[in-house]
């Protein structure tokens, strides 16, 4: 019997649409999980999704380029959701152009938080210059990161895991440091983990609070302009 079972996934793990069910079924847990805990911020779903997908991998000895075969449609569709993130934005837009000064000054800011943090505290651990380069656009949405790090010289698979890590980290912790230093305002909530954790701190803002969710698409957005072009000036003086 337990020969016929593997011998059936075998041939299950194969077919793509198997792992596209998976990774849907383990979001779902996720959010399942979530919402009993009371949306709570370290419940998050992605997390959660994450845990479960690489435990069943593991556990299945199935290679991440035979899940990824299915799990690209998914993939697929970061493209057109981040899109769709224009419409929230455009409802707010009367508070964006308010707003438009503490935008560029905060988005200055985050952004080289976000680089020299990341470097700073790499290089003081002894990090090679290619780890370096890998990890300083981590909080920019994972294509635009990796194309950074392949330009100037980093590990484009290092900087998709790391770009990944920083956003189920600011997801998390985020709005528990955001509470700890008593910032209220939805729009400058939103904006903080749109900066500091791309896609995965957006869809968290989305979730809480339409505003936020309209500040943190924006930031995203305008994080990974900044980053792709400050950060090779900020290369060339450093290095």
């Amino acid at each position: 019997m337990t020969e016929q079972l593997a011998d059936i996934w075998v041939y299950l793990a194969a077919r793509p649409l198997l792992s596209l069910t998976l990774t849907l079924i383990a979001y779902q847990a996720g959010l399942w999980a979530s919402r009993k805990a009371g949306m709570h911020p370290l419940a998050n779903p992605v997390l959660i999704a994450v845990i479960l997908l690489v435990a069943m991998l593991a556990g299945t000895g199935t290679p991440y380029q035979t899940y990824f075969e299915g799990a690209q449609f998914v993939h697929f569709l970061l493209g057109p959701a981040t899109v769709a993130l224009a419409l929230p934005l455009y409802r707010q837009i009367e508070r964006v152009k308010t707003s438009a000064l503490a935008i560029a000054a905060s988005l200055i800011a985050g952004t080289l938080t976000a680089i020299l943090t990341a470097v700073g505290t790499a290089w003081l651990l002894g990090a090679s210059e290619a780890t370096l380069v890998s990890i300083a656009p981590k909080s920019v949405t994972a294509p635009v990161a990796m194309g950074i790090s392949e330009q100037l010289g980093g590990l484009p698979s290092l900087t998709a895991v790391l770009v990944i890590l920083t956003g189920i980290l600011g997801a998390a912790v985020g709005p528990l440091v955001l509470n700890l230093v008593r910032v209220k305002d939805w729009a400058a909530r939103g904006f903080a983990l749109g900066t500091a954790s791309h896609g995965i701190g957006t869809a968290r803002a989305l979730q809480v609070n339409e505003l936020a969710g309209a500040f943190a698409g924006l930031a995203m957005g305008l994080n990974a302009l900044a980053t792709s072009l400050l950060l090779p000036l900020l290369w060339r003086l450093l290095f």
